[in-house]
């Protein structure tokens, strides 16, 4: 009887405790639940509760922008690690058994290490004794903090208080070389302009974080969170190549420089060098340029005009070149706006910013266009009246009435008035057509910052009257950039292929593994190969018996074409008669082109601008030292004279890397590779100008008269020579007799 009574009660109990173990189960649940929706909602407040008991500590670890390197490795743009002096003031004035211990062992070593204002820092320390940040030196290189490192880590050393932020400051080995192409970087890492500004977010990398909490001993119980760097960005730029258009740009400074006028040789110069069959760019310069490591160092900015920003009537602003010349006082006296305006005309890239007209360069496209449409024949054969009358218009020719020509000769002795019946023979909507296909008026997409629109700058077909037809034929009331010009001239002659333009080719992690590796890219093909070759082989007669056979390099045949345009007045809103671009675009071997090269000189410091020979003679100078050095084989043979020229050059270029020995005196003839005598340009030949040499001075050409209005000698044969060279210049271009009407959209 017991034993049941005991086993119901037991079987009764077990119940009662499930119930209450269930119930203590579910109260727990309810409370965890509650616990972690409050935990959720209130944890920030909760952490900062836990950490205001404790001494925290949590730094940036920055990440470093990644290089920019040219096509053989070398760098062109790299990041330095520096260090950033911080002053804790509160650790500096803790107490140790009721003594300031660290203080002034601390101020003694700042004092002695570091070109300080002590008193000012004594100061600070004591009157801000609860600051943990205080930054008296910014961007210190390791050399000039390792005495106080060093001193702050022997034994027994009471220096606390003060450590070293690390940051990366952007540094250019090779200061202003290819200054428009790559760039710079503001101090926090924002690129601008060129490279620095297109690959920004593949450059920049991703900050790290160093964080944890300072036991009693100051030691930082720490969690890192490592720093991602930036991509590295290869080029296909060769610095070398860059080195030596660069030189040559800037010789070209010098010997025009204050001229006619005080200032630079020429408002701007500009060359580029493409490869091509793959539209790489091998080297990108113009001059005036600035150091890289120094960007608003207005010293850059003397020699040339200065501009002003204005607000143009529909309330845009824009740029107006003023008639001051930029002096040294003048560029210490700008405010920070004009300065702002100034430096930022200046880092503007000129092969893919500004926009000109660009003359009889545009001739070749325009024969190129007429025979895909097929509205003329390689056999095409076209009178030059010496003028044609168009509109209200009577539009000469610069060489007077050239009589029946081949196409081959009216390109290679630029015939205006065969343009412009090839144009009247194509139309206004077929011309604006074949526009497009060579990209005039759109974009390039060329891999850099600030490529100009100019889809505004020419004209459609519905726009066109009959005039603007004609002037358009020869390169004129339409504008272009250079890199607009290039791209499309290299599709002319490499089969008619037209590969968009780049500047980097591959990208790179930090560990050096391959990104991404960008490829030649074909977008269309312009004209025909059969098209292709016919302009290859008139664009070489432009050369060998044209306007460009002061262009042609020793021992190499080169094909291209000459440009010389008017440029438009801003305030008159007319042509001026004395400022002038001009031009000279071509492909080496002309046969067969492995690069392309555009020289554009924009309103050179003379007296009288309209002369392609300044185009030419800068191509000639920049080919001479680059066809070797980018292992282009000669195709011609070379007379007496250019055996001499060309090893004068290379004792120019040996004397550029040796020094001399002191006591001597350097070989004259390493200081202009002219020849002594003679040349290729003789005045059979038709050039445009050639190197001076002895024996100028009782040259038999030295006793023409000078024609007054166009300062030519005239010579017995009633032809024009050159006054320098004695070279004849019938085939020397100018633009035509005429006030040709300006298309408003270039205004």
């Amino acid at each position: 009887m017991k034993a049941g009574k005991s086993d119901r009660f037991s079987i009764k109990m077990q119940k009662k405790l499930l119930v209450l173990y269930a119930f203590v189960l579910l109260a727990f649940g309810v409370l965890s639940g509650r616990l972690v929706w409050i935990i959720r909602k209130n944890e920030t407040n909760y952490q900062k509760q836990v950490l205001s008991q404790q001494s925290y500590a949590s730094s940036t670890i920055p990440y470093r922008r990644g290089n920019i390197v040219d096509t053989r490795g070398t760098m062109l743009a790299t990041c330095e690690k520096v260090y950033n002096l911080v002053i804790d003031a509160k650790v500096m004035t803790s107490q140790v058994k009721g003594e300031e211990i660290y203080l002034e062992p601390t101020l003694a070593a700042l004092g002695e290490h570091f070109e300080l204002d002590m008193a000012k820092i004594r100061e600070y320390v004591n009157t801000n004794r609860n600051s943990s940040w205080y930054v008296p030196l910014k961007r210190l290189s390791y050399e000039q903090i390792r005495g106080f490192q060093e001193a702050m880590l022997e034994k027994d050393s009471r220096i606390k208080g003060v450590w070293f932020e690390e940051e990366y400051k952007r540094v250019y080995p090779y200061g202003a070389l290819a200054a428009d192409l790559i760039g710079f970087t503001s101090t926090d890492n924002q690129g601008s302009y060129g490279l620095e500004e297109y690959y920004d977010d593949i450059l920049n990398g991703i900050n790290g974080r160093e964080y944890g909490y300072l036991n009693d001993d100051l030691a930082l119980e720490r969690t890192v969170k490592a720093a991602v760097d930036g991509y590295n960005i290869h080029c296909t730029i060769d610095a070398n190549l860059q080195m030596i258009v660069e030189k040559h740009l800037k010789k070209f400074n010098e010997e025009n420089k204050d001229q006619a006028h005080p200032g630079n040789g020429a408002e701007n110069v500009g060359c580029v060098i493409m490869e091509v069959n793959t539209g790489e760019v091998l080297a990108m310069a113009s001059y005036p340029t600035y150091d890289l490591n120094e960007p608003r160092n207005t010293q850059a900015l003397v020699g040339s005009y200065m501009v002003e920003q204005i607000t143009n009537p529909n309330g845009y602003f824009e740029i107006k070149k003023t008639d001051t010349v930029i002096s040294e006082e003048t560029a210490s006296a700008m405010d920070d706006n004009q300065m702002y305006v100034n430096l930022n005309y200046l880092w503007k890239n000129f092969c893919i910013t500004e926009t000109y007209e660009p003359g009889s360069t545009a001739k070749p496209f325009t024969v190129a266009g007429a025979l895909e449409q097929g509205v003329i024949s390689p056999d095409t054969s076209l009178q030059c009246t010496g003028l044609l009358h168009i509109g209200d218009y009577d539009i000469k020719c610069h060489g007077g009435a050239h009589g029946w020509m081949t196409l081959e000769q009216a390109i290679a002795k630029s015939c205006n008035v065969c343009m412009m019946r090839i144009g009247q023979l194509m139309g206004a909507e077929s011309f604006c057509r074949f526009q497009h296909i060579f990209n005039f008026g759109l974009k390039t997409n060329i891999d850099l910052a600030g490529e100009a629109r100019t889809a505004s700058l020419i004209y459609q077909a519905d726009d066109m009257g009959p005039t603007d037809l004609a002037t358009n034929s020869f390169g004129q009331n339409f504008n272009v950039t250079m890199i607009e010009m290039i791209t499309g001239f290299c599709s002319l002659v490499n089969g008619g292929y037209y590969y968009e333009p780049h500047v980097v080719d591959r990208i790179t992690n930090a560990s050096g593994a391959t990104v991404k590796n960008i490829e030649p890219r074909i977008l269309k093909q312009t004209v025909s190969e059969s098209t292709s070759e016919l302009i290859k082989k008139y664009c070489k007669a432009v050369v060998e018996v044209g306007t460009g056979t002061t262009a042609k390099p020793p021992g190499y045949s080169l094909g291209g074409k000459t440009g010389t345009a008017e440029t438009i007045d801003p305030v008159t809103n007319k042509r001026s008669k004395e400022e002038y671009v001009v031009s000279f675009i071509g492909c080496v071997p002309a046969e067969d082109p492995e690069i392309a090269i555009y020289v554009v000189v924009d309103r050179v410091n003379a007296a009288k601008q309209d002369n392609a020979r300044y185009a030419t003679k800068l191509v000639r100078s920049i080919l001479m030292e680059s066809l070797p050095y980018l292992n282009i084989f000669m195709t011609e043979p070379l007379t007496e004279a250019e055996k001499a020229e060309l090893d004068a050059l290379q004792l120019e270029i040996k004397n550029q890397y040796t020094q001399t020995p002191e006591g001597e005196e350097p070989d004259a003839s390493g200081e202009g590779g002219e020849p002594e005598a003679g040349g290729e340009d003789s005045p059979e030949d038709g050039g445009e100008g050639t190197f001076e040499g002895a024996g100028v001075q009782n040259a038999p050409w030295m006793e023409y008269p000078i024609d007054p209005e166009t300062g030519y000698r005239v010579g017995p044969d009633q032809r024009y020579y050159d006054p320098e060279t004695g070279i004849p210049v019938e085939g020397a271009e100018s633009v035509p007799n005429v006030d040709i009407p300006v298309n408003p959209n270039l205004t």
